[in-house]
């Protein structure tokens, strides 16, 4: 078949792996002029682990894991009040900090690599629009051309445009919203930040995490509780008007505020985003399909948005080779297959919960502390994690595709 995929993060790429292995010609348009290798710290877990084994592509990966040791909940004064490390028994489930971290643009690096000789990518470009029909569906980009293919893929993330197109008139809006934002940029790396990821509670429902990738940079995370039009809408600004919100939001939070706020000031690299999932019945419409974030974006609090991207790759990929000369069966198949996990990993962000662990008052903060540190020494995440057998995936297992099966 002759495939086009919009999009080459990383579900993109993968699903790019997958096809070219079973013979299709694949062709990747990004609209960025380059790689899009950049981005924040990822994870990987239960079943995405299984999904980048069957690539054989997880040594590679392990090569570029972040050394990331753990979680500590610190308070105004950098103290630790409770640490919970991560699971590297090799059974059992990840705690916060998974034992796969690695960089968004080093994974989509690895999955370019493994796919440039065999894949056609065109930057700078994107799909403006498209017609179909029973036998092709024709792509016009954005410079003016245009190309006939027998698949479109929509892998253009969580505010996909062709996801537009394929969902029937009339359907709501596909996101669910959990009231919280997250922002993040990079700072230069002093003497005290370690491998341990730091997460500071403000009151006012505001949350800080730094967590350190290389010998010279740090991750910052600003997290806000909020729930208002402005919060919703300062994502579509100007840059320096999104640093201005928060900027307003932090100046008082306390601890490394002031520091992280200068930091931010000359950051080129920053980016923010309300925190929500896709959640939609409908993931493809003719000849036209949806992958990763464009179909089912669980969130970053799922823990669960890479891996799910890589499964969500494996699963289509299995299902048109499997399928390849009944395109409709292939993808009634996708969804039925998909949709129990995508289902299990969207239900693992529960919305009370996030605003537990995001208080509004200094007693509150107070007692989150006392509460986790008292877990923490009756060593109770670090049981439980080594004796859950199922991961944030639940039972669901892979299916299997020999054709797909490297690792």
């Amino acid at each position: 078949m002759r495939v086009l995929v919009c999009g080459g993060g990383i579900a993109g790429e993968a699903l790019a792996y997958h096809l070219a292995r079973g013979g299709h010609r694949v062709t990747v348009v990004e609209r960025f002029p380059a790689l899009r290798a950049t981005g924040a710290q990822v994870d990987l877990r239960g079943q995405g682990i299984d999904a980048v084994r069957r690539m054989g592509l997880l040594d590679v990966v392990r090569s570029k894991l972040v050394d990331e040791a753990g979680v500590a909940f610190v308070n105004a004064r950098g103290k630790a009040r409770a640490t919970i490390m991560a699971n590297t028994s090799g059974r059992g489930r990840q705690t916060l900090t998974s034992e796969y971290e690695i960089m968004r643009g080093d994974l989509v690096r690895i999955l370019h690599d493994a796919t440039k000789e065999d894949v056609e990518h065109v930057f700078g470009v994107s799909v403006d629009r498209f017609e179909q029909d029973e036998r092709r569906v024709v792509a016009h980009f954005s410079d003016g051309s245009c190309g006939e293919f027998d698949l479109l893929v929509g892998a253009d993330g969580q505010g996909s445009r062709l996801r537009r197109a394929v969902l029937p008139p009339g359907t709501p809006d596909p996101y669910w919203r959990v009231g919280i934002h997250m922002a993040y940029w990079f700072v230069p790396r002093i003497a005290t930040d370690g491998n341990i990821r730091d997460t500071y509670l403000a009151p006012g429902g505001r949350m800080i995490m730094r967590r350190s990738h290389n010998p010279t940079e740090t991750q910052v995370y600003f997290v806000l509780r909020e729930d208002s039009k402005e919060s919703s809408a300062v994502h579509r600004e100007p840059i320096e008007r999104r640093k201005e919100f928060w900027t307003d939001r932090f100046r008082d939070a306390g601890w490394q505020t002031e520091r992280f706020l200068e930091g931010m000031g000359t950051a080129d690299d920053f980016y923010s985003q309300e925190v929500l999932q896709v959640r939609t019945d409908t993931w493809s419409k003719g000849r036209v399909v949806l992958v990763g974030d464009a179909a089912h974006c669980a969130s970053p609090f799922s823990g669960m948005g890479v891996s799910g991207g890589l499964v969500g790759a494996y699963v289509l990929a299995g299902e048109i080779n499997r399928h390849s000369d009944d395109l409709p069966t292939a993808l009634a198949n996708y969804d039925t297959t998909l949709r129990p996990f995508v289902n299990e990993i969207q239900a693992q962000v529960k919305p009370h919960l996030l605003r537990l662990g995001m208080p509004r008052n200094k007693l509150a903060v107070d007692a989150f502390h006392t509460v986790t540190a008292l877990a923490c020494f009756l060593r109770i995440p670090e049981l439980v994690a080594r004796h859950t057998k199922e991961d944030r995936g639940g039972a669901w297992q892979l299916p299997e595709y020999r054709d797909l099966n490297a690792g």
